[in-house]
């Protein structure tokens, strides 16, 4: 199985070893350094469909970066494309994880990422991937990337986990969310009102027993206005 290990402390590397035959797939552009026995092609991954798919859902290019150890072993560096943290994901059968706008980085072969429709509330509003949305499933590691640092939320029964829509990077599939408002206790209009005033914009509500892993920064407002 390919090796994945993030290395350095300040906007880090993913290195990943390979042995022979062996491969990987990230996206588009993510390769920083490889070995001359590895390979590199773009692909269509899941056909071109699944591909218009991809592209409708997030940010990401319509090809993928598809990386094969094919003469020998040999080792890679792959980068996101902004600066900040990579946390490595395991997924197995069961064990899901719904992806935001320019999340994934890599992932070994036995994972596939796909598009899937959103809740009608995860359409209607924000950076959660519109009206559709990827999510990672089979066996294998997940590489994935956020603006900033990163940190793993816990969330567990019957305590509900409010997270800033432009904050989420990837949560266990499982967990039921639903995007909104900040809660002020002032109903609809008041909610609106703060919202306005505070800045805070939309928040994702998480229910159930899952993860949902965060980033400390805010492309949008890095970007500022029209960016």
């Amino acid at each position: 199985m390919p090796t994945f290990t993030v290395t350095g402390d300040i906007d880090p590397f993913l290195h990943v070893s390979l042995r022979q035959k062996e491969k990987i797939f990230c996206e588009s552009g993510a390769m920083v350094m490889m070995e001359a026995p590895l390979q590199v092609k773009g692909q269509l991954r899941g056909g071109l469909g699944r591909a218009l798919m991809r592209r409708l859902a997030t940010d990401e290019s319509l090809f993928q970066q598809e990386i094969e150890a094919v003469s020998g072993d040999g080792d890679c560096l792959l980068s996101p494309t902004l600066p900040g943290s990579i946390e490595l994901l395991d997924v197995r059968p069961g064990e899901n994880y719904t992806l935001s706008d320019g999340s994934f980085l890599a992932a070994e072969s036995g994972v596939e990422v796909r598009a899937r429709m959103n809740t009608l509330g995860g359409g209607l509003f924000g950076g959660t991937g519109g009206f559709v949305i990827m999510e990672a499933s089979g066996q294998g590691k997940l590489a994935i990337s956020g603006f900033g640092s990163i940190f793993t939320i816990d969330v567990t029964p019957g305590r509900e986990t409010v997270i800033d829509n432009n904050h989420a990077v990837a949560w266990s599939s499982n967990l039921q969310f639903e995007v909104g408002m900040p809660q002020t206790g002032g109903g609809f209009f008041g909610n609106v009102v703060n919202s306005v005033t505070s800045g805070e914009g939309l928040v994702i509500r998480f229910r159930g027993q899952g993860k949902v892993v965060i980033c400390s920064r805010n492309r949008d407002i890095f970007r500022g206005p029209g960016q």
